[in-house]
């Protein structure tokens, strides 16, 4: 089992620790790390972990999070970046796509409901609709991530997917993927601000029942 959540010491801080914790699978998953560390020769990937750790370095704590996505790509010579974008977040994304190209890049965009294609081809009841007994459109993050990968992406950036329409694009999309926003339309975008909220901790997830 790997536990890491649980575990108050983090000892893989530490230069060395002769003091493991119970279930550390740095006790025992030698191996894995090692063939992830061979993963780290290939240059694609060495390009990213460089300059994601360079990245970070260098902003910490300064930068917010579009300007950290535009100084590891320029450090990663991704030039042309695509946005996957949700249809309620659309006025944000033109704002962030102005921002992307007057900082030099090419900028492919995709809407979340893009392709047109009514809920019921997923066969999707009626009374499953956000709103029913009126025409709704899937959201499509097949098509997006393909759009994308058609026009040859360097790196992709996903602003507020809908989750599980998140995990699709990135299922799909060649070209590697990072997070801008992710939506929480409760919480102004701000999904953690449910474990900061005593409220939402104590009480509203204690109300949470697994559907039958």
């Amino acid at each position: 089992m790997t536990q890491c959540a649980r575990c108050g010491k983090h000892v893989c801080l530490e230069a060395a620790s002769p003091d493991m914790p119970g279930g550390c699978p740095m006790e025992g998953e030698g191996t894995l790390y090692e063939e992830s560390l061979e993963e780290y020769k290939k240059p694609e990937i060495r390009n990213i972990a460089v300059n994601a750790a360079i990245t970070e370095a260098a902003g910490y704590g300064v930068w917010s999070r579009l300007e950290e996505i535009a100084e590891f790509a320029w450090r990663a010579h991704f030039n042309k970046l695509g946005m996957a974008f949700c249809m309620g977040l659309s006025k944000e994304a033109a704002r962030v796509e102005k921002v992307l190209r007057k900082f030099g890049f090419d900028v492919e965009s995709a809407v979340c409901k893009t392709g047109r294609r009514p809920k019921e081809l997923l066969g999707m009841r009626d009374e499953d609709k956000v709103r029913p007994g009126t025409f709704e459109v899937i959201c499509n993050p097949i098509a997006q991530a393909k759009l994308l990968n058609k026009e040859k992406t360097d790196l992709n950036i996903v602003i507020g997917l809908c989750v599980g329409h998140d995990t699709l694009f990135f299922k799909y999309s060649q070209a590697p993927v990072t997070v801008l926003a992710v939506k929480d339309r409760v919480l102004a975008h701000n999904p953690l601000g449910a474990i900061y909220s005593e409220f939402y901790y104590s009480k509203k997830f204690a109300a949470h029942k697994k559907p039958k």
